[in-house]
Formats: C-alpha cells, structure tokens, sequence
C-alpha cells in the first residue's frame, strides 16, 4: 500500500503548524514592552472574538486597563479606552499622537497619501495650504454666501419642478451641497442631470457604504488575502479609479485655460504652487 500521500498531507500539517507556531512566537517575544492585552491565535489574531465590538472592548479594558493591545489579524493595535486617557494621548501628547497609521484599503484607494493620510512635514505643508486656498474661495467666510444663494435658488426650482408630487430629499440636498464643494475645487457647478456629476455622486454614496462594511476592516487585516478573494471591496478601487479619472480629466481642463495671476479655484492655486516648486527647485539645482 503506497502511503506517500498519506506521508505528504503529515508533512504539510507539520510544517504549517510550525510557522503558525514561529508567527505567533514572534508576536508575543516582541510584546515585552507592550501593555497587556488577551492571547493571541495564530494569523487571524483575536478576531475572532470581536463580534459585538464595543461590549467586548468595554470588557477587555475592565480586565487590562485603560491602555491593551490586541491583535486584529496580523496587527498589533494598542488601544486606549476611555475620556480620561484619550485626553491625555491627543491633547497631553498631542504631538507624539499627531501621525496616522497605515490603511491598506484607503493606501490602495488614493494611491498617494495626499493630505488625508500623509504625516510629519508633508502633512503640515498640505494641509496649511489646503486652509489657505479654501479660506482664499470662500470656505469659512461671509463670502460664500453668494455661491449658497445661487445653488439655493436652483435647488428651489427643482424643488418646484416635482409639482407636489411625494418625493425624498435626501437626493436632492446632496447635489445642493456637492456643487457649493464644486464650486470651490472645479470652479463651477454641475447641472443636476449631467451624467458625470450624477456618477460622481453615485460613486462617494456607494464608497461611503461599503467602506462602513465589514468588508473594509477585513483588507485592512488581510490585504494580500482579500487582494485574491471575490468581495464587494474589490468595488471600491474601480470606484476611486473613477473618481480619479474624473478629477483628472478636470485638472487637464484647468491646464489648458490657467491664468498664473489669476487663480479661479482650488485647482489653479494647487497648479500654480506646483509651477512655482519646480522653479524654485531648478533655481537651487
């Protein structure tokens, strides 16, 4: 009787078993430092028991203190719970607290870390500018009164135009609010039934909810699995490729009309620094 397959599958479930044994080896020698937290499996972490997420952290935080760590998959996570200690980290210690962790999902999504998930100097730089530029169109400001009212009185007539039929507004307050945005970033609104701005709008609804899925926390715990599993997370990145392509054909749009000494939106201001970063850069080279 040949036995080498049965010698083969023993062979496999021995090496598995020890590299589930080395991961979870691994973990707990580099956690001497770390605050306490419940034991670990192998891969999937304490995953597992996170079913009813804040009963369960409310229960560790009873049993660890304030300050635990667990494992959501592969990642280490410290967490501080409570008002107490949260105060402490975020305005005691505020700077130490000031840089962002890495997001697998959202890394994928935007490709560049812009200002949302960038750190350190580049975040300062970007998010000083973007305060500046915006206040420069109005965010803030008495001044965008004006692009309020005028999107006001095109929502009125749409409004009007459903001719006391029972309808839902939800819909109808999210363009309003969309095209003040517009205004601000492309410089100009969007008709209502135009096709690329309906899209748009389609695609930040539906990204808004699968990433409230459980779906968004699982590529975050298991990127390069989930990479290779069907899901619904897989509708987010050809949904930010698309976002992508429509901000894109906008900027090239703004390329060919720029006037350096006259910025219309938060576009030209963004072009405008870039020409003058190159310039400086070839002044110093």
């Amino acid at each position: 009787m040949d036995n080498s397959p049965l010698a083969t599958t023993v062979f496999l479930v021995i090496c598995i078993s020890c590299l589930l044994f080395l991961s979870a080896w691994r973990k707990r020698s580099g956690s001497g430092k770390l605050p306490p937290g419940p034991i670990a499996f192998p891969i999937i972490g304490n995953t597992l028991k996170f079913i009813g997420l804040c009963a369960k952290l409310l229960q560790l935080s009873e049993k660890y203190g304030s300050i635990f760590t667990i494992y959501l998959g592969s990642e280490r996570v410290v967490v501080l719970y409570g008002y107490e200690i949260m105060k402490e980290a975020l305005i005691g210690l505020g700077e130490e607290f000031s840089g962002r962790g890495s997001m697998p999902l959202f890394e994928k999504m935007a490709q560049e870390p812009g200002i949302v998930f960038s750190n350190g100097e580049r975040w300062k730089k970007l998010r000083r500018f973007a305060l500046t530029n915006l206040r420069n169109f109005g965010m803030g400001k008495k001044s965008i009164e004006d692009r309020i009212q005028e999107e006001t009185r095109f929502l009125v007539e749409r409004l009007r135009n459903t001719h006391g039929r029972p309808f839902d507004p939800t819909l109808f307050l999210t363009h309003a609010v969309s095209n003040v945005i517009c205004s601000i970033v492309f410089g100009d609104r969007f008709d209502y039934e135009d096709k690329k701005f309906v899209t748009l709008i389609n695609i930040i609804d539906e990204n808004g909810k699968l990433q409230r899925s459980p779906w968004t926390a699982l590529y975050n715990f298991f990127p390069t699995l989930m990479d290779y599993l069907p899901g619904p997370h897989h509708r987010l990145f050809k949904n930010a490729l698309e976002f992508r392509r429509f901000v894109l054909e906008r900027v090239n749009m703004h390329k060919e009309s720029l006037d350096r000494n006259c910025p219309r939106d938060f576009i030209d201001a963004f072009l405008i620094k870039m020409e003058e970063r190159k310039f400086t850069k070839r002044l110093t080279v």
